[in-house]
């Protein structure tokens, strides 16, 4: 029988996976480039698509979204220095330049993470096409597919559902793989010029030194990058903050309301079944209670939204959305809209959300309902223009969150109670009775 050839080079394409821990799709590039005894070369792609105008007339990616990304990917270059290794940058289409790349170096296989939305599924076609032989890998959720307690297809659309039958399952979630601390050997045959930068894209925002910030990020402790992560997940367990998480995480401002690890998942720099695991030993050491039960509850949150995209695909992305009832008949209210992106909707508790996200490229969880609804049910617009709005602004832009929580606020998505609007007058005394965080943006 003839044998297989072994490959001559992989490449590994970080995406939203800007970390050396818990990353399976690496450990198996690495396993790969080792066992056919060839090199690896670890590659990320400044996606210029992501610096066009959106639908909606504005830059699709906002500078504190690419400052931000910024760090976590130079974080891991780092890294990978100190490991004998090194992260070539390039700057274009993924599809292009990444097939260039693998013909230049003669690589045979390229390894990236699995992103089931549309966009980024795009990319992996487009490679396809290009004659690129491309292995994907899921790894952004707690538990793996074989996992679940039913096909990945057939996983019930409304969240309680999930929840319910996940924990009947005995709320398994898969462990995190071991930190890379070994690195193949780079390509022998490129030359030093070919592994540098050709042209990355300029960064020209900074992260925001705003006091009022609650992520600051300007700060070294709020640093993008992994390793700052995992110190903040551990300062955050040492602190005993999970076993206050339920009562305070619908907090306005201040840094130790919620977990805050939004932004580094959302970039890949934290793995969620590292912070869950973390949350498992802190149970361990100090007892579970409804607030680290609280945490868990959230992490499926998370996790539901990409089960639902990996069976819906482009359907989460139409303005009907999953849902099956009529299209309000009014049109988008194009002006509303632009009140609101700038804040100045009239309403106090709105417009100090909308200047705090533009501002600092981050808003609390609470806020961003309010924001969303109100946009939504009280000045009428398209809500895959909030979408878009708060694509471009947030730090902790996740494709999978966004998508789904936008949905669920307009009554587009999979919750049977349909649409939810939030009484912005009541929802300001309930969280914010004292006025402290609207004087604080206003």
């Amino acid at each position: 029988m003839t044998q297989p050839l072994a490959p001559s080079g992989v490449v590994y394409w970080f995406r939203n996976d800007l970390r050396l821990h818990d990353n399976p799709a690496l450990q198996i590039a690495i396993a790969l480039a080792e066992r056919c005894h060839t090199w690896l070369l670890p590659v990320y792609v400044h996606d210029t698509a992501l610096q066009l105008t959106s639908p909606w007339g504005f830059v699709r990616t906002s500078g504190h979204r690419l400052a931000w990304t910024a760090m976590a990917v130079d974080d891991v270059s780092q890294q990978l220095a100190g490991l004998g290794s090194q992260l070539l940058q390039i700057t274009g289409d993924p599809s292009e330049v990444l097939a260039e790349l693998m013909a230049r170096l003669s690589a045979s296989t390229l390894v990236c993470e699995d992103i089931a939305a549309p966009f980024e599924q795009a990319h992996i076609l487009a490679l396809k096409k290009r004659g690129v032989n491309v292995q994907t890998v899921w790894q952004s959720t707690l538990m793996a597919p074989e996992q679940l307690p039913f096909a990945p297809q057939d996983v019930p659309d409304e969240f309680s559902s999930f929840r319910r039958a996940v924990e009947r399952h005995s709320f398994t979630f898969a462990q995190p793989a071991p930190a890379v601390t070994s690195m193949p050997d780079l390509p022998v045959h490129a030359s030093p010029i070919a592994l540098t930068t050709p042209s990355t894209l300029a960064i020209t925002c900074a992260p925001l030194n705003d006091p009022r910030s609650a992520f600051p990020w300007s700060q070294p402790a709020f640093h993008g990058g992994e390793r700052a992560a995992l110190a903040h997940l551990v300062h955050y367990c040492s602190r005993g903050l999970p076993h206050s998480y339920k009562a305070t995480r619908n907090g306005l401002y201040g840094s130790d309301y919620s977990t805050k690890w939004s932004p580094w998942l959302a970039s890949g720099a934290l793995s969620a079944r590292q912070a869950w695991a973390a949350i498992q030993a802190f149970e361990t050491e100090h007892g579970a209670t409804d607030s680290t039960y609280w945490i868990g509850f959230e992490l499926l949150w998370r996790d539901h939204f990409r089960w639902l995209h990996l069976k819906y695909g482009a359907r989460m992305y139409l303005q009907r959305g999953l849902s099956d009832a009529p299209l309000q008949p009014h049109a988008h209210n194009a002006r509303g809209f632009e009140r609101w992106c700038i804040g100045q909707t009239g309403h106090a508790l709105i417009d100090a959300g909308m200047r705090e996200l533009n501002a600092t490229g981050y808003s609390s969880n609470r806020l961003r309902q309010n924001l969303a609804s109100f946009l939504i049910h009280d000045l009428r617009c398209d809500w895959r223009a909030g979408a878009a709005w708060f694509e471009s602004q947030l730090i902790d832009f996740d494709v999978y969150n966004n998508q789904g929580n936008w949905l669920y606020l307009s009554g587009r998505g999979t919750d049977p109670r349909g649409s939810r609007r939030f009484n912005p007058d009541k929802q300001a005394q309930d969280y914010d009775s004292d006025g402290a965080y609207r004087r604080l943006w206003m």
